[in-house]
């Protein structure tokens, strides 16, 4: 399927703001960029019963921000999605997936906890695996505080984002955790080896590309062996079995496509129920961009539409 037309246009206006490459930028820099680049590509926040900004975890030192979706009264106790959000472990923060948030516990009917984990360079590898391992912990011991029914847990999240919850769900099968009702990884980032063919067929051109990729990589470990620990890499667990279910979506034009879909096929074959939606003629990160390109705005809805159904399973 040819590349979306919207998406082209997209990555043609991209290409006519001249913004420099994220991999020819300081970190901080990057996340400037990507900071002014959102009143473009963001819809306009739809309005919620209740939005606000919290802190968690057994110090209280992790940021985050809850809501609660329209219609839900103050002592409702909703199931809750913990979504981390991407950005290559280098950028990205509450606000860049504030309407994303939005939009997935309008369209579900559940609570939204978006957690703020700490970023690279500054906090290297591991340091944002433990903050989401964290969050998720004190919010299924503590959620009851804020609304939250604990029995009706998800976790979710973006490319990097996605990382962190497929790494959030093995840790909670391993060590008697937190009990999901279903993992919610939309293009996510599996192996740090870089060697599935997706990264070469989308090396360049497109909103995601090796280059960037690498920058992203050489911030985020330490060194390239801790590309192996499947902390890092979950492809790299030994098992897959006996996690919650999971819907992966990934998108035609992106890097990060084909080992998404490994991921996937590997969840399946583990006995896991897997839900495997494929954007065809998608960039990576587009699930932000719904201002411009209307299969984000279907593509979440698809999701709250998941998590809906697995919460009253």
């Amino acid at each position: 399927m040819p590349l979306d037309t919207h998406a082209a246009q997209v990555l043609e206006m991209i290409r006519l703001s001249g913004r420099p490459p994220y991999e020819t930028l300081r970190p901080a820099e990057a996340r400037e960029v990507s900071r002014n680049a959102r009143a473009v590509l963001t819809p306009e926040p739809p309005q919620m019963a209740d939005v606000r900004d919290i802190k968690i975890g057994e110090r209280g030192t992790i940021p985050a921000r809850l809501y609660r979706p329209l219609g839900s009264g103050p002592e409702a106790a909703l199931p809750a999605l913990i979504y981390f959000h991407g950005g290559g472990w280098v950028i990205g923060d509450l606000d860049s997936h504030d309407v994303v948030c939005r939009q997935i516990a309008n369209g579900s009917g559940a609570a939204v906890v978006s957690v703020d984990y700490r970023l690279a360079p500054e906090h290297k590898f591991p340091a944002a695996i433990e903050d989401a391992i964290a969050a998720t912990a004190w919010i299924a011991a503590h959620g009851a505080g804020l609304g939250i029914d604990t029995a009706r847990l998800a976790v979710g999240g973006d490319s990097a984002g996605g990382n962190l919850a497929a790494v959030v769900a093995l840790d909670a099968r391993d060590r008697d955790g937190p009990k999901l009702t279903q993992q919610v990884l939309i293009y996510p980032a599996t192996e740090f080896a870089m060697t599935h063919p997706s990264h070469e067929r989308f090396a360049e051109g497109l909103f995601l590309t090796r280059a960037m990729m690498l920058w992203f990589r050489g911030h985020y470990l330490r060194s390239l062996e801790d590309g192996a620990d499947w902390r890092a890499s979950p492809l790299r667990a030994t098992s897959l079995a006996k996690l919650p279910p999971a819907l992966v979506l990934t998108a035609g034009y992106d890097p990060l496509c084909d080992e998404g879909e490994d991921y996937a096929a590997r969840l399946a074959a583990a006995g896991v129920a897997v839900t495997r939606m494929r954007v065809e003629g998608m960039i990576h990160g587009f699930l932000t961009m719904g201002k411009l390109i209307p299969a984000a705005n279907e593509a979440v809805a698809m999701i709250a539409a998941s998590l809906k159904i697995a919460f009253v399973r």
